[in-house]
């Protein structure tokens, strides 16, 4: 069975879904004040393949994935741009789309943007208001969480380090992995010279970050989420937030598995525009990498532990895929297509895959494994089925991986 890292917890534990019949998931999607870059798109792809062996494990997948398309940066680039924020953001949505597709990642069943669900955010933190676990301050709105029995669980906060002064943390979002140790906002009230809000029943403005994500969830699925899941940095306010906002209006849990892919680093550092070390899918295809191998290092390395981008190290994880690939083709020419699917050596594959990938999505150890078995094959010696039993046996398998066929 499959046993994955539950950050909520912070412990291995066997996948056992909320629905039986229909694994549900939201994963945080990206913030499209700015192109996504690798790292980000490290992220989209864990997801991918964490849909993908569900799904080869023979589980039914429903997945929503957001688009932050309001928020403090937004409104700043978009002004720096002298663009409106819809241009701004409508622009990097459809690019980010495109390298979704070029990606193989597959596509989300609800791909909604923060824009489209105002209607829900107005309902959720009027709620919030009425169980007086949210409040007014100067015309926005703020969430206590020390209403929330609870909070700071999904990251681990020590509440005891709690200030018994009240503060308040008034941006979307604030640089570093660090807490904001207060009431967040969720309500950004109108100020004159605003470009962006709406009109609705709890007054002018727009909704913060942090109600975004509750906003979509609460549109588009009822009930406990399988699997809720993002990057790392996510653990640091923001995963803590949606789920006491959503916990505080439902009666049941929001998720019984929360999953958080580590950050991409460039030679060591963190990807930052600051430091000029920003890298994008098309900066790899011009170096003359091919998607499946952009896709390959990416994927090939735990989601959980750090992963070093860097020309020695992409030449290396490339060089594996190349070879692999080279020793695919061998066998397929000797292979007959047939559809027998029998054989030891394909028993080998299978069991190897699944044992590898039950163990928290052990990619890299799987395709490690996988690859040294086709080491130990002698084509001259394969009979022509069973050739073709290992090429449809593996062509099963990289429909999880999407590298090498």
């Amino acid at each position: 069975m499959l046993r994955l890292f539950n950050s909520l917890g912070k412990r291995i534990e066997t996948f056992r879904p909320a629905d039986e019949k229909v694994v549900n998931i939201f994963t945080c999607g990206p913030s499209v004040y700015q192109r996504s870059h690798i790292g980000n798109f490290r992220t989209f792809l864990f997801e991918d393949i964490l849909l993908r062996y569900l799904e080869y494990s023979g589980y039914t997948v429903k997945r929503g994935m957001n688009f932050t398309d309001i928020e403090d940066k937004a409104i700043k680039e978009a002004k720096n741009r002298g663009q409106s924020v819809t241009h701004l953001t409508e622009e990097n949505i459809r690019r980010f789309v495109e390298e979704m597709d070029l990606l193989n990642i597959k596509m989300p069943d609800y791909l909604p943007k923060a824009s489209d669900a105002i209607h829900e955010a107005v309902e959720i933190i009027d709620c919030l208001l009425d169980l007086k676990v949210a409040y007014r301050y100067r015309g926005s709105v703020y969430f206590d969480p020390l209403k929330f029995p609870g909070f700071g669980e999904v990251y681990g906060v020590d509440m005891a380090k709690w200030p018994a002064k009240k503060r308040r943390f008034h941006r979307d979002t604030y640089p570093g992995m660090r807490w904001n140790l207060g009431d967040f906002i969720l309500w950004h009230g109108y100020e004159r010279g605003d470009a962006l809000y709406w009109e609705t029943g709890i007054g002018k403005g727009r909704p913060s970050w942090n109600i975004q994500d509750p906003s979509m969830i609460y549109k588009h699925f009822n009930g406990t989420l399988s699997i809720y899941c993002g990057g790392y940095d996510n653990l640091f306010r923001h995963h803590d937030y949606t789920r006491a906002i959503l916990e505080s209006i439902r009666p049941y849990p929001m998720a019984k598995y929360w999953l958080h892919c580590h950050h991409l680093y460039v030679d060591g550092q963190k990807m930052s525009k600051s430091k000029g070390n920003i890298c994008y899918i098309d900066t790899l295809l011009e170096q003359g990498y091919t998607i499946n191998e952009i896709r390959f290092f990416l994927i090939y390395g735990h989601y959980r532990q750090k992963l070093n981008y860097s020309n020695e190290n992409m030449l290396s994880a490339v060089d594996k895929l190349r070879k692999f690939t080279e020793m695919l083709h061998n066998i397929e020419k000797k292979a007959d297509r047939s559809a027998y699917l029998g054989g030891r050596i394909v028993q080998r594959l299978k069991q190897t895959f699944v044992e590898k990938m039950k163990n928290d999505l052990d990619v890299k150890g799987a395709f490690d494994r996988l690859y040294q078995i086709l080491l130990e094959i002698n084509v001259k010696t394969l009979e022509r089925a069973e050739a073709s039993a290992i090429i449809n046996t593996l062509r099963e398998i990289d429909g999880v991986l999407k590298v090498a066929f």
